[in-house]
């Protein structure tokens, strides 16, 4: 939906009210910045910013409704808009006109554009302004992209960028560094960059430039060693030791993410979604998904002896001060029996 939006806006076609709801940060500043670039004029001057924690409604209505000067279009941009959550008396510092904001929103603005900047993972949709809001504005969910909206993000990220990349290529890209948007479009930059602007990416390419977090190879090399693939287990832990990882903080890692895999395998059996388990557990819902997706997931039981294998490595590799590389290698050398 964001990839249709900002379309129309490269293409001029610039709604008088937008409403961007939701906590991926990345997508609202990038909404904002190709909103400025879109305006006829194009320059921050025709910018106004407000804190609806700290202003009334009015003054957002009465700046919109204010003549722009000099420019033929004017930026309005309400950030904190909490009236369209449930209701928090504890935190109001600004009683906001409602009935003024419902009654504008029917006839908004000819030379502004208002954007409602509403940061937060849920809004009240039994309210009358959020039904208002939402029947009356674009919407844009500024929520984590997965599978097919992420890589289609990344293929016109890179697109503005001046190169192509295929939808498996960002796949790849997104094995190697998750599902940051901001990660994301950093290395697509880079990439660009190295590229002159032109071409298409390839895998060489990405392999080349773009850095694998420890996180996602401890992914694999986790997915490896409860597979019982030998072979790639040991590959990947001396990938990882060549580029300066430590046998202590991997076997962390490594407890980390099984311990992931108990947490989620518990909570999928109560019913529990990808989101709702990342918000419960802490962690980015990309961390979830690799999880959920894993179909060779060892039950509860061999999942609780690897981690007491693991706490039992991490003393051994804390007392020792011979080759704390061989003590997790030996590990990883018997998986079924661990």
């Amino acid at each position: 939906m964001v990839n249709a939006i900002w379309k129309s806006m490269s293409e001029g076609k610039i709604e008088p009210v937008y409403l961007l709801m939701g906590v991926e940060r990345h997508l609202i500043d990038e909404t904002i910045k190709r909103l400025i670039k879109a305006l006829p004029d194009g320059e921050e001057d025709a910018v106004f910013r407000f804190d609806l924690d700290e202003t009334p409604i009015e003054a957002v209505i009465e700046e919109a409704d204010t003549l722009p000067f000099l420019v033929e279009r004017k930026l309005v941009i309400a950030n904190n808009a909490s009236f369209l959550k449930a209701a928090d008396k504890t935190k109001e510092k600004v009683v906001h006109n409602i009935a003024l904001l419902e009654e504008w929103l029917s006839n908004p603005s000819p030379t502004a554009t208002v954007v409602f900047l509403a940061p937060y993972e849920k809004l009240d949709g039994r309210k009358k302004i959020t039904k208002l809001m939402m029947q009356k504005s674009s919407v844009i969910e500024a929520v984590p992209l997965v599978g097919r909206d992420l890589t289609t993000w990344i293929q016109n990220e890179a697109s503005s960028f001046g190169v192509k990349i295929s939808q498996e290529i960002a796949q790849v890209l997104i094995d190697m560094t998750g599902d940051s948007l901001l990660t994301l479009s950093s290395e697509l930059e880079k990439i660009a960059m190295y590229m002159d602007g032109k071409g298409e990416v390839t895998k060489e390419i990405v392999e080349m430039l773009v850095p694998r977090l420890p996180e996602m190879d401890v992914f694999r090399l986790t997915d490896a060693y409860m597979n019982g693939n030998i072979k790639d287990t040991i590959k990947i832990y001396h990938d990882l030791l060549r580029n300066g990882e430590e046998p202590i903080m991997l076997t962390s890692l490594i407890a980390g993410q099984i311990r992931l895999m108990i947490h989620v395998n518990i909570l999928v059996k109560k019913g529990y979604h990808q989101q709702q388990i990342a918000k419960t557990l802490n962690v980015h819902p990309y961390r979830v998904k690799l999880v959920m997706e894993n179909r060779s997931m060892p039950n509860m039981e061999r999942l609780l002896l690897i981690l007491e294998k693991l706490a039992d490595i991490d003393y051994q590799l804390k007392s020792t001060s011979g080759k704390r590389e061989r003590v997790l290698e030996i590990f990883f050398m018997d998986p079924l029996r661990a």
